[in-house]
């Protein structure tokens, strides 16, 4: 078990660790953005590549369906071949840019130095199927105001499409978008009328506009891309947290178990010598064989025995824990009289009471039925409670035993003495194997701190509570419930006219009831 236990320099040196991860972290972080090629991390350049290549992929057909109308609208006002040869032109481009895209999805992420070149690929791309573009739009088509409305149309159409779709790569949404808006804009200019003017204005204000809207969408694949990075992380850590925390917690459990197993099996071992202890000491003390040469060794015998009692009550104590840890203490369920226990309780330790001038009131409601339960485990639970009132109460105190109803139909057994209290805090302590408080310790009866958590031990394994309420000055008050399912009922009485019992048919060991008492959250017998 002393291995479980953390070192105070284990724990100070929890804070400096987590120091160092967290400026590792940052070092690593910054000499990503140091290697990036856009200031980002280089899994989140390699990530959006993907996402680029993956979004121009799933509109490949939109885009070949834009280059053919706008190939057959332009054959209204060139040659048919000039726009066959565009369309032709442009569509060999789009393919080049579906084949590259093709091939950055097939090559492994782990590859080495693969986003730079990549990247640069597809802004060279981009640029070229933007020339392409300005090639057609720039094609003369005369400067009446229906052609200018269709250039300026096919222009926001083309920029629009563009945007969207390398979003993920804003450097080559502008390689394929500024070419054309500023070709368009300059054609405009060049024509000299204040309705050029305005168009032009209206071109580069729609650049603008979808400039500004790719770097939007940017940012928040960006933005996402981080957050499922901190969240892979944060799992990743979750997981190995819990890893280490189940791999602690099952050599707990096991040390635990194996330490229980161990006191269970001590017994013999530990009472054996004891007995004899006992048995010696008492027959010395008591002078069976003729008195001593020096009455001192009668007090030293008296002493031994003492001693030796204590000692096993101790041990006891602890092997009851121990069988009650490890699952081996069996409740031999009978019926209890709460009541009579408590009574009998009082009058073995009342002459330790009476010794230091403390009075012990009974409050008992009369005529309680019995409870279904261990005696010897509530006349334990009884003495431990008591003893511990006995001990911590100063002389001329006073203690007040009650036992009663509760509201729910059960039976309640409350401990309450006029002592020192203990401090709020402290309640778990005292609750806890070995558990002492600073009023326990600055007493001059220590014990081991076993008696209250055997008590609220065995009163969880009868389906109760256990309640400490303490104020510090004032006094403590200890109150454990039995539920109503423990309350034994009598059974109503037979009339003369009853139909005799018949005999059950015998059935098999498993199927035949249990012979159980009965029970009800009633008012008595």
């Amino acid at each position: 078990m002393s291995d479980l236990v953390p070192l105070p320099s284990d724990t100070a040196a929890g804070a400096p660790a987590r120091h160092r991860r967290a400026a590792t972290q940052r070092v690593r972080e910054a000499r990503d953005r140091l290697t990036s090629t856009s200031g980002t991390r280089p899994a989140f350049d390699h990530e959006l590549l993907r996402q680029y290549a993956q979004t121009r992929l799933s509109a490949s057909l939109v885009v070949m369906l834009l280059v053919i109308a706008t190939g057959i609208l332009a054959s209204l006002w060139i040659s048919p071949l000039n726009a066959g040869i565009w369309t032709c032109g442009i569509l060999i481009i789009h393919a080049l840019v579906i084949r590259y895209c093709n091939k950055f999805l097939g090559i492994p992420s782990s590859a080495p130095d693969i986003t730079r070149k990549w990247r640069l690929r597809f802004v060279l791309l981009d640029l070229l199927y933007g020339l392409a573009w300005t090639v057609i739009l720039l094609h003369p088509s005369g400067v009446d105001a229906v052609s200018n409305t269709l250039m300026l149309f096919v222009m926001l159409l083309v920029v629009a499409v563009s945007s969207m779709l390398a979003a993920s790569l804003p450097i080559a949404a502008f390689a394929a978008t500024i070419p054309v808006t500023v070709a368009v804009a300059v054609n405009f200019v060049m024509r000299g009328t204040l309705d050029d003017y305005i168009l032009a204005a209206l071109a580069v204000t729609a650049e603008c506009y979808f400039g500004l809207l790719a770097h939007r969408l940017h940012s928040n694949t960006l933005a996402t891309l981080q957050a499922r990075a901190e969240k892979d992380a944060l799992i990743g850590e979750l997981e190995q947290a819990k890893a280490i925390s189940d791999e602690a917690r099952h050599r707990a459990e096991a040390a635990n178990v194996s330490k229980s197993r161990f006191l269970a099996q001590m017994s013999h071992e530990l009472r054996t010598p004891l007995n004899a202890i006992l048995g010696f000491s008492e027959v010395m003390k008591s002078e069976i064989f003729g008195a001593h040469a020096v009455p001192v060794y009668k007090e030293y015998s008296a002493d031994i025995h003492n001693s030796g009692v204590h000692l096993l009550n101790l041990i006891n104590e602890i092997l009851d824990l121990s069988r009650i840890e490890a699952g081996r203490y069996e409740l031999n369920e009978e019926p209890v009289s709460l009541a009579h226990v408590v009574a009998d309780c009082h009058h073995l330790l009342k002459l330790r009471a009476s010794s230091r001038n403390i009075v012990i009131h009974e409050m008992f409601e009369q005529d309680m039925p019995k409870l279904w339960g261990d005696e010897r485990a509530v006349r334990q639970i009884v003495l431990n409670l008591l003893s511990n009132s006995i001990k911590f109460t100063p002389q001329g105190g006073e203690i007040w035993l009650k036992v009663g109803w509760t509201a729910s139909g059960g039976q309640y057994l409350s401990v309450k003495d006029n002592g020192p209290g203990i401090p709020e805090d402290e309640i778990p302590i005292v609750l806890a194997s070995f558990g002492q408080g600073s009023n326990s310790i600055k007493s001059a009866e220590q014990g081991a701190g076993l008696g209250l958590p055997i008590a609220k031990n065995l009163v969880d394994m009868h389906g109760g509570t256990f309640t400490i309420k303490s104020k510090l000055r004032i006094g403590t008050e200890v109150i454990i419930t039995f539920p109503p399912e423990r309350v034994m009922s009598a059974l109503a009485p037979m009339s003369d006219d009853s139909p005799p019992l018949q005999p059950e048919p015998l059935t098999s060991e498993k199927s035949r009831p249990r012979h159980r008492p009965i029970m009800s959250a009633g008012t008595g017998l």
